[in-house]
């Protein structure tokens, strides 16, 4: 049986950039040294009978410091990545200050074998990037929902500027 996430992607539209959007570079040490393809939407595993969209608001709380824009959520659909994992997906549009970003945290052995136990962030930073860069930055599983909020905010007569770029 597949696991299930539920993400929430925040946007804006920049008068400079355009289409921007939230995402989060992984925390830890497996990906402390990465960048390109080192990146997230903030989301997180839920549990049978959890809403996903509930969990989705809870895991952006969770991993990025503070509630969620409360503007009207887009329900942008499911996703399966490449471990199999189906990523249910909301976007909202709104703001974020970067200088409010501080993130959960967990634990785990590291080094590996070491018996030490040390604590990381879930998400060691955000930023506001264009569509073209999520799509150099966010793990590859996760590059056709930027696409989505693009072609979803197109239907619905959004002008999203910026680059024309594919975002693959």
């Amino acid at each position: 049986m597949a696991k299930h996430s539920a993400a929430l992607l925040v946007y804006k539209l920049d008068v400079e950039r355009g289409l921007v959007v939230l995402i989060a570079h992984m925390g830890g040490p497996f990906w402390a040294r990465k960048n390109e393809r080192a990146w997230s939407i903030p989301k997180g595993e839920y549990e049978e009978g959890e809403e996903a969209r509930a969990a989705a608001l809870r895991e952006f709380e969770e991993e990025m410091g503070s509630q969620p824009p409360t503007n009207d959520i887009l329900e942008m659909g499911e996703f399966r990545q490449p471990s199999g994992k189906v990523i249910t997906v909301y976007a909202v549009e709104g703001d974020f200050d970067l200088s409010s970003f501080r993130s959960n945290t967990f634990e785990m052995e590291w080094p590996k074998g070491s018996g030490t136990i040390q604590e990381f962030p879930e998400v060691d930073r955000a930023d506001w990037v264009t569509t073209a860069r999520a799509g150099v930055l966010l793990v590859k599983g996760q590059v056709p929902i930027i696409e989505q909020l693009r072609d979803t905010l197109a239907e619905r007569g959004t002008a999203v500027g910026g680059t024309s770029e594919s975002v693959s």
